[in-house]
């Protein structure tokens, strides 16, 4: 089959797929590009890892000449003028991009029900969330329509819908991908990184797209390092507690099945029990900045006005959903006069004693392991209570807090048949380690 073919195929069964996890497909450009593809083939050129092979990208990352709207009403008609850097390293692989994929609207949400187009539903169970915000990306993976995709990770974005889908997903160390092209939400925790169905399509897109670039001045080179010798130790945090009785049982099996080939012990790791109070202090306050930019002017949906100051109100007051602006004022209260030293501040401070609790923790065990979330996929329109939904990232915030790479695999499902994940976090810029110990981990629970 040419690539040409393989993607028309691709193509075909995106249009048919019923979990509404792509927003657009992008088939001119693909189809064009499948033919450059086909041709270098036909000339001999062997150097594409990903040759022909199809990837989905989160609407949150832009391609040149195609829309990008972070699935909101106020990115409306923007174009991209631009490639983001990881697009154009996945192309120069011979990937073809072949749509952008549904998110909660600017990533703010653990559900994809935010989303200006609609929800994505689960395809392991109709009724149910994939998880957010990168639930489209993960959708598109779980339900076969690409092998492969890209997401965002801010405070679990990645590793949530990973776990709640029954697929793999990572977090990369902060920098280790660049974010060049990415719609920015809070830039110190943002992250791009993979979905696949097993580490080896995690491996092979990392490889890919990390590494230093010009163009982020935090991106940085990774540790090319493997790991030690002998038995590794996994370190599960004594803070991480309250998961359902459902991830709890598979948990404890997966860890038992782990203790055959792996060391485990306790770690502590107590300022966590602060990560998701001061998470929700540092992400609305870099976006309330970040965002800042979107009023109508230059691009994006412009609301009727009578004059200047009443555009930017009806513009951002309607091009804005309900979760975006609640952040956004949560942000803007934060930065305020005489209360950025009380609550942003002080958020910062405890983010740094995470870190370097995290760094203490690491030095009695390799890995730091733990349930991907407290629970599994819930159904659509089941949890209305921002707090709650808030909670759903307890166990994946504190890897962005620190900048740890992170992966969440497959561990088993419980008595309800749903997927649950299990985190592997590692020490910055150990992200070949962590794949390495991921891959380790993923064939102690494949060969049960």
């Amino acid at each position: 089959m040419s690539v040409k073919e393989n993607i028309s195929s691709c193509i075909v069964k995106i249009k048919s797929d019923r979990t509404n996890s792509f927003i657009e497909i992008f088939e001119k450009r693909a189809l064009r590009k499948a033919e450059g593809i086909d041709s270098r083939l036909a000339s001999g050129d062997r150097n594409l890892p990903l040759a022909g092979e199809p990837v989905a990208i989160k609407d949150n990352m832009v391609i040149k000449g195609e829309a990008a709207g972070c699935a909101s009403r106020i990115l409306e008609g923007f174009v991209s003028p631009y490639d983001a850097e990881v697009v154009t390293r996945l192309e120069n692989a011979g990937a073809v991009i072949v749509g952008r994929t549904n998110m909660d609207e600017f990533a703010m949400g653990s559900s994809t029900e935010t989303s200006v187009f609609g929800p994505t539903r689960n395809p392991v169970d109709m009724e149910r969330v994939p998880g957010g915000s990168s639930g489209g990306s993960a959708a598109a993976v779980a339900s076969g329509l690409v092998p492969y995709s890209l997401g965002s990770d801010t405070g679990g974005s990645i590793r949530q819908p990973a776990s709640f889908c029954g697929i793999c997903g990572m977090k990369p160390t902060y920098g280790a991908v660049s974010r060049y092209g990415l719609i920015a939400f809070a830039s110190s925790l943002d992250q791009i990184g993979p979905f696949a169905k097993d580490m080896d399509g995690i491996e092979k897109i990392f490889n890919i797209i990390a590494g230093k670039d010009e163009k982020d001045e935090t991106s940085r080179e990774i540790e090319k390092l493997s790991g030690k010798k002998g038995k590794l130790v996994c370190g599960i945090p004594k803070e991480f507690s309250g998961s359902s009785p459902g991830v709890k049982e598979v948990f404890d099996k997966a860890v038992k099945k782990l203790s055959r080939d792996f060391e485990i012990i306790d770690v502590s790791l107590p300022s966590t029990e602060y990560a998701v109070s001061i998470y929700y202090i540092i992400a609305p306050s870099e976006a309330s900045s970040n965002l800042s930019r979107f009023d109508g002017i230059r691009y994006g949906f412009r609301a009727e006005s009578e004059d200047l100051i009443d555009g930017y109100f009806k513009t951002r007051g309607q091009g804005f959903g309900d979760e975006v602006k609640r952040r956004i004022m949560l942000g803007a209260f934060a930065l305020s006069s005489g209360y950025y030293d009380a609550y942003y501040m002080k958020a910062l401070k405890i983010r740094r004693l995470i870190k370097n609790e995290f760094d203490s923790a690491f030095q009695k065990a390799d890995v730091i392991i733990s349930p991907t979330s407290p629970r599994t996929a819930f159904k659509l329109g089941e949890i209305t209570d921002p707090l709650s939904l808030y909670l759903q990232d307890a166990y994946t915030i504190p890897a962005n807090m620190a900048g740890l790479p992170a992966v969440s695999i497959p561990c088993g499902k419980d008595p309800a048949g749903l997927p649950v994940g299990f985190q592997i976090m590692a020490p910055r810029a150990r992200d070949i380690f962590l794949i390495e110990t991921a891959k380790q981990i993923e064939a102690v629970f494949s060969n049960e």
